[in-house]
């Protein structure tokens, strides 16, 4: 058994985006809108606007957000946003939510959530540099004039809406989401996937992450902040009794099957989280550094390792030997190696696991 605390966390073989080539059709509208300050922070009340529960947290200060106010106040040019309207109509706001919250607080009049007290702080605008005459006030405070100029400030926002059903072409979410993360802290793969594709298949994952054999494989006690864990889950579901369907590349197949399992509600969903934890505990058992046959956790040795195992529902008797076979075979070292994520060697690696691991070579 594995101590996982000690093991390193890094995989030699991530779903990396810039060595697959997607094919995804764009049936899209885009919209530039003029948006005033007064209608930002109206629809953001009434929760026309949104922010998704993928983004990080509001981080801004109010020295920060006062200076974007004092922006407005004088005229000065602040960047654009991006929205994507979802299937309710909503506004989710892609980039931009540093700024449409400071707008929305500031014309509100209060700096923040409550603290747990249920109390909140004034937003008086502080540390002005042009607009020495409003520092220390809120909005309320402010002349009339200066209201009028906040209120009828316009923000640029840019909306995206998809026009080809999502259910159709479910991937081409994904990278609508790719293409305009352009904040300072950048998604990575799963956290757009957590954004597109949100349902109770994300709890799921997240306590799936949380068995103990398996952080013990991942090679780390706590979860990856990145998601990278999620997302060898994931990998796993995707091709759980399902790997004849799998085509490449492998990020567009992992995204197609988070969108049609979303509610993770199927039998198979249900034969996974058993089979998952079953799987984790007899590789832990087995071996004492599972799946790294170059010292790095090789995600290609696990999923096909893993997927076999769950497959086999407890029926193959797993050990160091049969695993220490199936690793310095000629054939599966080439479709663990290289070009990992072609449908050759996917379906490769699961047709010598299998063999290997039934004892049937």
């Amino acid at each position: 058994m594995v101590d996982g605390t000690d093991l390193v966390a890094a995989t030699d073989d991530a779903v990396d985006a810039s060595t697959e080539t997607s094919t995804v059709e764009f049936k899209i509208v885009v919209t530039a809108t003029d948006w005033s300050l007064d209608q930002l922070a109206t629809m953001f009340r009434a929760e026309d606007i949104v922010i998704p529960d993928y983004q990080r947290k509001y981080v801004w200060d109010i020295r920060r957000a006062s200076t974007l106010i004092e922006s407005f106040a004088i005229g000065l040019p602040v960047p654009q946003v991006f929205f994507y309207e979802n299937s309710e109509g909503q506004l989710e706001v892609i980039d931009g939510q540093q700024r449409i919250t400071s707008i929305a607080y500031f014309f509100e009049g209060y700096f923040g959530p409550a603290n747990a007290a249920g109390n909140r702080k004034v937003f008086r605008l502080t540390g002005l540099e042009q607009r020495k005459d409003l520092e220390g006030k809120s909005f309320d405070e402010l002349d009339d004039r200066t209201k009028r100029k906040l209120k009828n400030s316009s923000l640029r926002g840019v909306t995206v809406k998809q026009l080809k059903p999502e259910e159709e072409q479910p991937e081409s979410v994904y990278h609508i989401f790719e293409r305009l993360n352009t904040g300072g802290q950048p998604l990575n793969a799963q956290e757009i996937r957590n954004a597109v594709y949100r349902g109770p298949i994300l709890a799921r994952l997240e306590d799936l992450n949380a068995d103990p054999n398996w952080r013990a494989i991942y090679g780390k006690p706590d979860p990856d902040p990145k998601q990278r864990d999620i997302e060898l889950i994931l990998r796993l579901f995707s091709l759980f009794e399902n790997v004849q369907q799998y085509q490449p590349p492998m990020k567009d197949f992992l995204s197609g099957e988070m969108a049609r399992n979303r509610d993770f509600d199927s039998e198979r969903a249900q034969r996974f989280e058993l089979a998952f934890q079953n799987a984790c505990k007899i590789a832990n058992d087995a071996l004492e550094k599972p799946f790294r046959p170059r010292g790095l956790l090789n995600a290609a040795t696990m999923e096909a390792v893993m997927v076999v195992l769950m497959e086999a529902g407890g029926e193959t008797e797993f050990t160091d030997v049969v695993y220490k076979r199936l690793i310095e075979r000629a054939d599966f070292v080439e479709a663990f190696s290289s070009n990992t994520t072609s449908r050759d060697q996917v379906l490769s690696r699961h047709k010598i696991a299998q063999t290997v691991l039934s004892g049937n070579e």
